[in-house]
């Protein structure tokens, strides 16, 4: 296995050349793998990938800042999700789509979401991408795909806006877990890292507090 903080180096850059990347968390929260990318790279084709591979339902991670500018109320007025992701009302982009599902729509949402000088006016609610607020402090504070997809965007020094979904099993029945993901990562050619990795790497680098992007 390669030193941790090389799997965190060699996601960035892969994020920066718009790639696809797996992020794996511990296996005694939900052993379970994101595929993640930026949104301002989004195309139709890794939409498509995504759509394929995971769950089907995206998420876009944001600062609680960016959410509130987007007027993004909480989806529930009571949180019970038992790892308490922070999901807001779903959305699409009003301009440049039709239906909003599919492949081509949904990357155009996520390219319109990561820019700044979009506002809350530019997208209808309810839609078909799930916006998350990441908690401030990142990976430190709470060690979630939501929070590890920031962190790794700031890495990048990329727009703070990233898209997940969940990698299924092979057979479609259950979430995929390690070693599959291991293996499905190898199998078509993505960066994997964990969020251990990204928390240790982190901490090696003076960020506990701050993100600083990397070279």
């Amino acid at each position: 296995a390669r030193p941790a903080p090389q799997t965190v180096v060699d996601a960035v850059r892969a994020l920066r050349r718009g790639e696809l990347i797996l992020v794996t968390d511990d296996e005694d929260r939900e052993n379970e793998g994101d595929l993640i990318m930026a949104s301002e790279l989004a195309t139709a084709e890794r939409m498509a990938f995504m759509v394929r591979h995971t769950s089907g339902v995206v998420c876009v991670s944001m600062p609680g800042a960016r959410i509130d500018a987007l007027e993004l109320p909480p989806m529930v007025g009571r949180n019970e999700d038992p790892k308490g992701t922070a999901f807001t009302v779903s959305v699409d982009a009003k301009a440049g789509t039709t239906t909003g599902i599919s492949a081509a729509d949904r990357a155009e949402t996520l390219r319109q979401l990561a820019d700044p000088a979009r506002s809350a006016a530019d997208f209808t609610r309810p839609g078909h991408i799930f916006p998350l607020r990441a908690r401030e402090g990142g990976v430190i504070v709470r060690e979630g795909h939501t929070e590890a997809t920031l962190d790794l965007l700031l890495l990048a020094g990329m727009a703070p806006c990233g898209a997940l979904s969940e990698v299924v099993s092979a057979d479609g029945l259950e979430m995929a877990r390690m070693p599959e993901l291991r293996r499905f990562a190898a199998e078509h050619g993505l960066a994997l890292t964990t969020i251990a990795d990204l928390v240790a790497y982190r901490a090696a680098h003076g960020m506990a507090d701050a993100i600083r992007p990397i070279d």
